[in-house]
């Protein structure tokens, strides 16, 4: 990009900016309006080196990285008026604003996210060999979180090929920069993370494109991260309509004004004779006008249509010859094929689907503490780094924020993480990554993002683990619209639901009961999926349903085994996001009695929403009211006796089924 180009892709801002902050003034912007003004050549600068494939990752203050980008006025504008023609088709407003196809990967209102998504991407990029380059923008107070600490070191260590560009503008929000940094210098800190540090005049934009130029260069070649602190201001509020002078003054505003980048480089244009102000004049003129009427545009713009509003939560199901179709095919044939008498654990149905996923897609890569040369702490990974190598086998620091944000980045940018956490209860660390980021990219993208992202860890009470190794997590995380929740009791229903995850493109928390991993069960050598949203039917009966999750499904087989005079119905509704409540409505219209049992708490859990929809679909089948068997309502204990004390136990489900045919 040439000079003349950097003035007018700064003045495409500019313009663009006073116009939505005149449109704010209107009441024509909905929510908050965050504008870039004074800041242009950061922005301009770095995108100058970047190509429709590179990817940038921002800010709450990301209009000026979007339209550097080569987002348009006119969709940037219509996206702060809610119009179905913005660039987030009205979902976004000021903070969210997603443009994938000319590299915009999403603005977010929460701080630091966009740093790990921008190594997520850098890994994908390095994996895949495509020669892209990924780019994080975000301000300073964004270097004080624990995103900007993660993701750098873990772009470091791995020498991905991602810019961090810091725009430090002295405030974040209205707290100055100098009373929350112990080390004042951004630039400083790169050396920290092993790359290079550089500090810039944020509104000399010709030493910012020359600065970006060698950290672009130097990605591209593998050579690794760069860490640019771009020093500047904004001349605006935090956002529109905000009072602005109870932490700094309208001097120090108005001084800043007179630094203005534009303007600075408009005088080395006609300086250097590369333009005539009359020319600059004209270029001014042109693009005062073009944003003006790409402003009527974007007011003129149709609303999004109502019954959009719930579109794109999840990405669309696919038949096998692309085909769109309305619900998960059913699972063909799966009686036939568990009847072969192969005996395998769970734990190694589970790594056999991984195995065969590994080997048949080049860009699944699995991510976490010791699944490298160790193979898991619960061997999921056994073997797999010697086939594959530490690429795709990653063993990671211990930041599951960091490695679950940088997950969320690169399943953005065409590869699919696996992230192995372990235990569910680590995981509880990234839940703003999972609940904010990546349960949300693909509806705030309008799909045109996708999120095929498996998040796998174990849940479950048992082996004296105390508190911060047995938590049950899946009520928590089904509640969220986005997630796809899975919860595997058998090594059949592991290996076939774990073949599925490893193709949707949604993201899916795969949770597996530690007290099940050494169960032995029937399991196919060859592949075959179980599509989500289809409970099994374990036990046929007569008299009573019986719905169990998890390892309670094999307490209450044992319970079954005390009931000889009972006809037990037992569904495991293998996942409960989403929930086949069709399968159990059935089985209650059949014995009239249905009773949950479940090891979480009962308080606000999964066994409450089965209760209230069997309520509202098949109150009228009931011939007894529906009774939930949950475990304690506490931190799980360390002693034995304790733990022992706060999980159903068989005898107690036996009871809980007898105490029900007495109702």
């Amino acid at each position: 990009m040439n000079e003349l180009d950097l003035y007018r892709t700064m003045l495409v801002i500019r313009r663009s900016e006073e116009q939505l902050v005149k449109s704010h003034q209107r009441g024509l912007i909905h929510g908050a309006c965050h504008t870039y003004i004074g800041q242009e050549a950061i922005a301009t600068g770095v995108c100058a080196h970047l190509s429709k494939d590179d990817v940038v990752f921002s800010t709450h203050r990301g209009h000026g990285h979007a339209l550097a980008k080569g987002v348009t006025p006119e969709a940037l504008m219509a996206e702060l008026y809610g119009r179905a023609a913005g660039v987030s088709r009205g979902r976004g407003g000021s903070m969210h604003l997603f443009a994938p196809e000319v590299g915009m990967m999403g603005t977010s209102g929460i701080v630091g996210p966009c740093i790990l998504q921008a190594a997520g991407a850098g890994y994908s990029f390095a994996l895949l060999k495509n020669q892209r380059v990924a780019v994080a923008f975000f301000g300073d107070g964004a270097v004080n979180n624990g995103a900007f600490h993660e993701g750098l070191n873990l772009a470091g260590i791995w020498k991905l090929p991602v810019l961090f560009v810091c725009e430090n503008n002295q405030f974040a929000t209205e707290v100055p920069f100098h009373a929350v940094a112990g080390n004042p210098s951004v630039a400083a800190r790169g050396a920290i993370y092993g790359m290079p540090g550089i500090e810039l005049d944020g509104n000399d934009v010709l030493a910012i494109r020359q600065a970006a130029d060698d950290a672009v260069r130097r990605a591209r070649a593998g050579d690794g991260p760069t860490l640019l602190e771009c020093k500047t201001y904004r001349t605006r509020p935090h956002a529109e309509g905000m009072g602005d002078y109870t932490y700094r003054t309208r001097d120090d505003v108005e001084s800043w004004k007179n630094r203005c980048p534009i303007q600075r480089l408009r005088a080395w244009l006609v300086e250097k004779r590369v333009a005539t102000e009359a020319e600059l004049d004209k270029v001014d003129a042109d693009i005062t006008a073009g944003a003006s009427a790409a402003n009527q545009r974007a007011e003129q713009a149709a609303w999004p249509d109502p019954a959009t509003a719930a579109n794109h939560v999840y990405a669309p199901r696919l038949a096998p010859d692309g085909r769109l179709q309305k619900s998960d095919p059913p699972a063909s044939n799966l009686r036939a094929l568990n009847e072969e008498n192969r005996q395998i654990t769970y734990m190694q149905a589970t790594l056999e689907a991984l195995t065969y996923e590994m080997a048949h897609n080049p860009g699944i890569f699995v991510l976490g503490e010791g699944i490298g040369q160790r193979g898991g702490n619960f061997k999921t990974t056994a073997g797999l780094y010697d086939i594959h190598g530490p690429q795709r086998l990653r063993d990671t620091p211990i930041c599951e924020r960091g490695f679950v944000g940088l997950g969320c980045g690169a399943a953005m940018t065409g590869s699919r993480p696996v992230i192995d956490f372990m235990f569910a209860d680590f995981v509880l660390d990234s839940v703003g990554e999972i609940v904010n980021q990546i349960a949300k990219m693909q509806y705030m993208s309008s799909c045109r993002l996708r999120m095929p992202i498996l998040l796998r860890g174990c849940v479950g009470i048992g082996h004296s683990a105390a508190t911060h190794h047995s938590g049950n997590y899946y009520p928590m995380y089904a509640h969220f619209p986005g997630l796809r929740v899975v919860v595997p009791a058998t090594p059949y229903d592991a290996k076939g639901l774990l073949h599925h995850a490893l193709r949707c493109n949604d993201p899916v928390l795969f949770l597996e009961h530690r007290e099940c991993l050494t169960i032995k069960g029937n399991v196919p050598a060859e592949p075959y999926e179980i599509p989500f949203g289809q409970a099994a039917i374990v036990r046929e009966g007569k008299d009573v349903t019986v719905v169990a999750l998890c390892y309670m499904v094999h307490q209450t087989l044992k319970a079954c085994q005390q009931l000889p005079d009972v006809s037990v119905e037992l569904i495991d509704p293998r996942t409960v996001a989403p929930l086949d409540v069709e399968t159990i409505t059935k089985s209650v219209a059949k014995t009239g009695r249905l009773l949950i049992v479940d090891e979480a708490f009962s308080t606000y859990g999964i066994g409450a929403e089965i209760a209230a929809r069997l309520a509202d679909q098949g109150f009228d089948n009931l011939d007894a009211p529906i009774k939930r068997l949950n475990g304690a309502h506490t931190p799980t204990p360390y002693s034995p006796t304790l733990e022992a004390a706060v999980v159903p136990t068989v005898e107690q489900i036996a009871a809980a089924i007898r105490d029900l045919l007495g109702e």
